[in-house]
Order: C-alpha cells, then sequence, then structure tokens
C-alpha cells in the first residue's frame, strides 16, 4: 500500500491582532511537497502565531490557507487535521501510563467507542514496516527515553495521516546525537516526498544541517527568507534582529580558583509522587565558577533547583553557602544574596496577574525607599525603580504598570532576571534560562550570566542545551536518574561523551 504524497501549501497574506497588537501581519508562507521549512525570528516575531492560525487554533482576521490549489476554510484542529496537517510540541503530549500502541490510536479524531484492537495492531505493524523508526507496541511510554517518546510524537502523527508535520522546537528535551537521528529521519523522509516538515527553531546549526528553504519573521512581518544554502548565518542574524552581528557575550575573565562558594552535600529529594528525585546528590561551586549541569528533561533537576530555592524540602542532606549551613528563608536569601532562575518563571517565579514594577520588588518591597513606616509601600518609589530595571535589562512593556500577563515569555524571562540579577548575587542558580527565547535575548542573558561570574558569584546552570553549557560552563556534570553520572572541565569536554551519559548511564 503506497502512502500518500504531502500537498501542496499556500499560506496566504495571514494577519492576526490580539487587541491592538498585530501579532502577524500580511505573512505568506510556501511549502513544496516534501519541503523541509525552517521559520526563525525573535521572540514575539509572530512564529507560534502563524503556526496556530495554520492549525485553527487561532481564527486569523485576514489571509487564507491553499492546499493543491483549494481555498480551505481551517476553524479548528480537526479542519487542520484532514487536510493532512499535525503538530510536534515542544513538551510531549503522550500518555505515560498507556502503551505506545495506546497512544498512536488515542490520537484518532474518530475514536469508536469500542477498539478492535486486532484490527488496529495489524493497521500498525503494516504502517511501522514502511517507517524509518522501530519501537514496541506493547511498551509503557513512561519507561521510555525522551529520544524514543519524541520519535513516537512523530509517528503518531504520521500513522494519523498527517503528512505536513509542524515541528514546535522539538530538539529541546533531546541529547544532540537524539536531535541529529531525528532531524536526519525527517530530512530523508521529505527528501523522498513522503512528508513536508516545518521546523520552528532558535538554534541556526539545526537551520544549516537540515532545512532546505528558511523564512525568517520579525515583529509580526516577513522580512526575508530563501534556500538555507544562499544564506549565511549573518544574513540570518541580520533579518532576525535588525544588525549585522549578536551582542557580544561578557568576555571570560581568568580568575584563581577559590573554596566553594555554594556546596551541597548528600542531598535528596522527593518529587511530587513521592518518589526519589534527587539522589544524594553532592557538588561544589566556586567564587566566579560556572558549574553546568547538563541532563535530559525528567532527571531530577527541577527538584534540585526547588531544594536550593526553598520550593521543597529536601528528605536529607546540607546546602552550605561560604561554608555555613544554608536554608533557604527569605532572611538567609538576602543575607546571603543568593538568587534563583528557575525553569517555566511564569509559572513559579513571579504573579502574572500583578504589574511589571511589583514583580520587580518581590525581593525588595519590605526595604526602603519601597517600604515606608506602617507597613505601607511608595507606588512612587516601587515604579521608579521598574522603571530603571525595565531600561537597564531591555524589557520590552508598556510601562512599570503593565501586567506581566501582557509580555512575552521571552519579556517574563528578562523581568526574572532582572530582579535576580539586579543585587550582584553570590550565588545563582539557573534552570533553562534560555529556553525558548530568540537568539538575541539568548545572546543577551548569556552574556549577563557570565557577567556575574566574572564578578565572583558561584553559578550552578542546569540546561538541557549543551551548546549553551559548552559555551558557558567552567566544569560540566550530568545528571542521570537524579545521579550526578560524569564530570568533565571545559576544555576537555566532548559533546558525544556528555550525550551518551545524559541518555544512558552504563
Amino acid at each position: 500500500m503506497s502512502e500518500p504524497t504531502p500537498p501542496l501549501v499556500d499560506v496566504r497574506g495571514m494577519t492576526k491582532r490580539f487587541g491592538a497588537l498585530t501579532a502577524l501581519d500580511d505573512v505568506s508562507l510556501r511549502l513544496a511537497p516534501g519541503a523541509f521549512h525552517a521559520i526563525l525570528g525573535e521572540n514575539g516575531a509572530g512564529k507560534s502565531t502563524l503556526v496556530k492560525c495554520m492549525m485553527g487554533y487561532h481564527r486569523p482576521d485576514a489571509g487564507h490557507v491553499l492546499v493543491d490549489g483549494q481555498e480551505h476554510h481551517v476553524g479548528g484542529p480537526r479542519d487542520a487535521h484532514r487536510l493532512g496537517f499535525g503538530m510536534v510540541y515542544q513538551h510531549f503530549t503522550l500518555v505515560p501510563s498507556m502503551t505506545v500502541a495506546e497512544n498512536l490510536v488515542l490520537g484518532k479524531d474518530d475514536l469508536p467507542a469500542v477498539i478492535r484492537w486486532d484490527v488496529e495492531r495489524e493497521s500498525m505493524k503494516a504502517f511501522l514496516s514502511r517507517m524509518p523508526f522501530r519501537v514496541d507496541l506493547d511498551r509503557t511510554v513512561g519507561a521510555l527515553a525522551a529520544g524514543e517518546k519524541q520519535k513516537i510524537e512523530i509517528l503518531k502523527q504520521l500513522f494519523l495521516g498527517r503528512r505536513v508535520l509542524i515541528l514546535d522546537e522539538p530538539t529541546s528535551v533531546l541529547t544532540p546525537d537524539e536531535a541529529d537521528q531525528v532531524l536526519g529521519v525527517l530530512g530523508e523522509m521529505s527528501r523522498d516526498g513522503r512528508v513536508t516538515v516545518v521546523l520552528i527553531t532558535h538554534k541556526f546549526r539545526e537551520v544549516e544541517a537540515f532545512a532546505r528553504e528558511v523564512t525568517v519573521l520579525r515583529a509580526g512581518r516577513r522580512i526575508g527568507g530563501g534556500a538555507v544554502t544562499d544564506l549565511t548565518r549573518a544574513d540570518l542574524v541580520a533579518m532576525m534582529i535588525g544588525a549585522a552581528s549578536l551582542p557580544e557575550p561578557a568576555p571570560r575573565a581568568a580568575l584563581a580558583p577559590s573554596p566553594a562558594m555554594l556546596g551541597v552535600e548528600g542531598l535528596t529529594v522527593l518529587d511530587d509522587r513521592g518518589l526519589t528525585a534527587v539522589r544524594e546528590v553532592s557538588l561544589a561551586v566556586g567564587a566566579g565558577e560556572i558549574l553546568g549541569v547538563a541532563g535530559v528533561s525528567g532527571n531530577g533537576q527541577r527538584e534540585l533547583v526547588e531544594a536550593l530555592a526553598g520550593q521543597r524540602r529536601p528528605e536529607s542532606g546540607i546546602v552550605r553557602v561560604a561554608g555555613d549551613a544554608y536554608r533557604p528563608t527569605r532572611g538567609q536569601i538576602r543575607r546571603r544574596r543568593v538568587f534563583v532562575l528557575p525553569e517555566e518563571p511564569s509559572r513559579n517565579a513571579c504573579v502574572r496577574q500583578m504589574t511589571v514594577a511589583e514583580n520587580l520588588a518581590l525581593r525588595s518591597f519590605d526595604r526602603p525607599p519601597i517600604a515606608l513606616a506602617g507597613g505601607f509601600l511608595s507606588r512612587q518609589q516601587l515604579r521608579a525603580q521598574g522603571r530603571e530595571l525595565i531600561e537597564r535589562f531591555k524589557i520590552r512593556a508598556a510601562g512599570p504598570d503593565a501586567r506581566l500577563d501582557t509580555l512575552s515569555g521571552g519579556n517574563v524571562q528578562r523581568t526574572v532576571l532582572a530582579r535576580e540579577l539586579s543585587e550582584s548575587p553570590k550565588v545563582l542558580v539557573a534552570q533553562n534560562p534560555c529556553a525558548g527565547l530568540d537568539v538575541a535575548a539568548t545572546a543577551e542573558i548569556r552574556g549577563r550570566i557570565m557577567a556575574a561570574r566574572n564578578a565572583g558569584a558561584a553559578v550552578l546552570l542546569l540546561s538541557e542545551d549543551l551548546d549553551e553549557l559548552m559555551e558557558l560552563a567552567d566544569r560540566i556534570v550530568v545528571m542521570f536518574e537524579g545521579r550526578l553520572v560524569y564530570e568533565t572541565a571545559r576544555a576537555a569536554a566532548d559533546p558525544h561523551v556528555i550525550g551518551h551519559s545524559m541518555a544512558s548511564h552504563l
């Protein structure tokens, strides 16, 4: 049985407004059958809005979609699915307690009340015989590695008949080798005319290695694009940020070795289910040092950061700052100047219903000049501090009184960064500080982290982006199943060895 070929897709004049904000302004996109097309742009450039209009999650104010020359109304995801469009998200949508087979069938738009498993399994086996990925249909998804889960997300879309795959930052949870394998296989399938791939990514290397066409968006408009082979990295940067080069990161200062400013001894932490997520972890970070922690998501990094931030109580172990026992109370955090940039800051590092100025003052609202006698606050001083930090950290907001939930994800990240770096930290803990950010914002935030290190801060940097760790860290350790299983100096770091340790420690 031959597979259906992907269609010719034309997106014409797509425009989407949210109130006074024009998120997408007359953007057109052409996808030839079998294209591998990357979409680049700064945070808030309109990338997600464009593909959500294609998938029917947003109803555009203008524009339309043509498939094989015929105009179609995409009123919702089911309409998009009927046209052969499917989306693979940054985070997994699989049900961990179900098997691979159950997850594949669960995605059907017309799931029957009674499933004929004998018929479905024969269909799945015939489908898998034509696919480049090999999976065990009876394995429980929760027992699979991240790379296997991402393959199943892709297989699910293909099994359901999607021939235009939209991938939203698909490699953020993968090791470098897994990312190359997944994108390499999709590249082969697109060249064979079996699937069209649309890749949203902030990684130039992925565009250059796998995409054949690229579209660059800025401020909701299409700025340029074309064949990847006709464009240099400098061309892409100039189109993305309107400048010929990225901001230069702070230079790495040569600092003498110092005693540990942050020490962790035998720390054990449980997760939300009461299972051990961090297993007797010990580490030390000197003043003026960045210790990078590599690892695929879900190996205890979040629980470790939450324990250091005071958001989760450890089962055992000791944390020390400058040699003294440390508990993350508000008083000790202030005295010791320990600051944290957690993952998903909009979830656990700010209050989205409050203003930008109020979020920036969460560390300082109870001290002069904002705090006044009698427990009152000076709104004037609060706004003044907000304006100063908005300007210094280039937060794109209407002003200090703008609600945080009106900001883009990148600017929420900048707001938390401004608050945490505004008081010269002695210890900085950062988890995936640039996740989902555009290339310009990433360069700026990495530069600020390096500047904190150069000023003498001990930095614990947990990141799923190995390129980020190779650029910033002085030492790199790998966290796997809650333990630190590998360590290397930056100068001797081999990405493939690190990637292997991230995937399976033997």
